[in-house]
């Protein structure tokens, strides 16, 4: 009793951590649509991610799980698909010829794959057990692709040398859910819901760690840029100056002599 009461205060903690991390974007997105253009954001990592909230909604589900033991697992990932759904429809609509095709490319298979294994797992497997193993198999390859999906953005503070693209916020509730639900998934004894975090959790590091290096690098340059601009005002105040406060400083500059 005790140890499925930990379990599900765990699961509860990881809905939670689980649910800022899909809200997360919505700070992104806020500035995709003032802006009006998905600028350098990827679509990858929010494909890869309502692809893995279908599976472990699926997952979750009676149809799979036995009763309502992965209730906690369903119910998060439930909502994320309604936030992804929501994140790439703004990323399309915004987004130019060619990343929208990109998107459409990337999400038509994940819709495909998603329901082959549904299907598969509903009409030919006949047990719980093996349904767990079926689908938590393919939703671990799929939680590794969205773990690993990060990585382009990692790649891109190294070239740059800027965090702008990779949000603190969303390194740090990707690395607390994945904790949360590595010890969920330890003490179910489920590995398909343990063994994707165990790659979740160091990845996480990872973006923090990069951030708080490449963090240093942005506020250096930051200063320089506000310095410049600061300089490039005092500069234009001296041009604009009006020509009759020039020639009147000059009449007091004489009398004071």
């Amino acid at each position: 009793m005790v140890p499925n009461t930990v379990r599900v205060a765990v699961g509860i903690l990881g809905d939670a951590a689980t649910m800022l991390l899909f809200a997360t974007p919505i700070l992104t997105f806020r500035r995709v649509i003032k802006k009006g253009n998905v600028e350098e954001f990827s679509c990858v990592p929010y494909i890869l991610a309502l692809f893995n909230c279908l599976l472990y909604t699926w997952y979750g589900l009676p149809v799979v799980s036995s009763g309502w033991e992965n209730m906690t697992v369903s119910t998060i990932n439930g909502l994320g698909i309604l936030l992804e759904i929501a994140f790439i429809s703004i990323y399309v609509w915004f987004a130019p010829r060619e990343k929208k095709r990109f998107a459409f490319g990337l999400v038509l298979p994940v819709l495909t794959l998603f329901g082959l294994t549904a299907c598969l797992s509903s009409f030919m497997v006949h047990t719980h057990h093996m349904r767990k193993v079926f689908v938590g198999s393919v939703g671990f390859v799929a939680s590794i692709s969205m773990y690993s999906s990060p990585m382009v953005a990692a790649k891109q503070v190294i070239t740059t040398k800027s965090v702008e693209f990779m949000p603190f916020y969303l390194s740090l509730f990707s690395f607390l859910s994945s904790a949360l639900w590595m010890i969920y998934g330890l003490l179910g004894r489920d590995l398909f819901i343990a063994s994707p975090n165990f790659i979740g959790v160091p990845m996480g590091i990872l973006q923090l760690a990069l951030y708080c290096i490449y963090r240093r690098s942005d506020g250096a340059a930051g200063k320089l840029h506000d310095t410049a601009i600061d300089q490039e005002k005092g500069l234009k105040a001296v041009v604009a100056m009006p020509p009759q406060e020039l020639a009147g400083t000059k009449p007091e500059a004489e009398g004071q002599k």
